[in-house]
């Protein structure tokens, strides 16, 4: 397995690749590498020829409130987990190389109103950065298949959003969201959580569970139903939750179509977000 740090080898060794008639498959992550993420290399393991998984904390993303500062770094470990997975290539560039005129680059990328609704409105900018960063990465990945988890649903959307407005040659592959026994979804903030929050955040899965198999249909009383679930455990804060039509992310009065149950929420110190498919 190959480590890289610079675009043109990133470029050069995925053309090579494809130059021999063989597929890509690309894995884009911010590191901290859990089992969500070798889930997703597995698969593009086992749907391509060559495989490259790439680790950046992207500054673009977070907010001045946020976690960048201490957002968990360790390529070494990272790049065992790779290794174990299966892939050939290790793309982990420092922030000069992403953006070598300014950080943040003085061009970027907005995606409209899937970009400002959810997780756009709690944190403004965040899918500007996301995009931005994406549409980056396809540039010097070339035509391949990216593997992303449903864990993220708006931004897997906004990346397929990406690949069709700007005609990038990628298939944007969404990955079941890989969840721990009791049902909390894999998460590398999850490492955040106190012993005691870390019981109290499976509310989350509770509540989106509870929510998909009621078969309630109005819109209103399924937020209802995911709030007081989330109410009953007071170390654990609401940011939303929500009823959505699964590809624009409209809310909906009345669940008529294929819908996405979506939930955020602080836990101490520590926001979650998770969602689950109307049953």
């Amino acid at each position: 397995m190959r480590v890289l740090d610079r675009v043109e080898q990133m470029g050069k060794e995925l053309e090579a690749a494809r130059s021999n008639g063989r597929r890509v498959g690309l894995v884009p992550t911010m590191g901290a590498l859990h089992a969500g993420h070798v889930s997703l290399i597995e698969r593009s393991v086992r749907d391509c020829d060559v495989t490259a998984v790439t680790v950046f904390v992207n500054p673009l993303q977070f907010g001045p409130a946020e976690d960048f500062a201490r957002y968990p770094r360790d390529l070494a470990a990272d790049v065992h987990v790779v290794a174990a997975a299966g892939a050939d290539v290790v793309f982990a560039p420092p922030v000069g190389e992403m953006y070598p005129a300014a950080a943040p680059p003085p061009t970027r990328i907005e995606v409209g109103r899937l970009g400002k609704v959810l997780e756009g409105a709690v944190r403004p900018g965040h899918f500007t950065g996301v995009a931005t960063v994406v549409a980056k990465l396809f540039a010097m990945a070339g035509p391949c298949r990216a593997y992303l988890g449903e864990k993220d649903y708006q931004q897997l959307l906004v990346v397929r959003q990406v690949a069709a407005d700007l005609s990038f040659p990628v298939e944007v592959v969404g990955c079941p969201t890989v969840r721990e026994a009791d049902g909390l979804a894999v998460s590398s903030r999850n490492r955040y959580l106190s012993a005691d929050e870390r019981m109290a955040a499976t509310v989350l899965w509770r509540a989106l569970a509870a929510a998909a198999a009621s078969g309630e249909r109005d819109g209103a009383r399924l937020r209802g139903l995911m709030a007081r679930y989330v109410s009953a455990e007071p170390s654990v804060e609401l940011d939303y939750a929500e009823v959505a039509d699964s590809l624009t992310l409209e809310p909906l009065v009345s669940v008529d179509r294929e819908a996405r149950l979506l939930i955020a929420a602080r836990v101490g110190s520590t926001r979650l977000i998770d969602n689950l498919a109307t049953a």
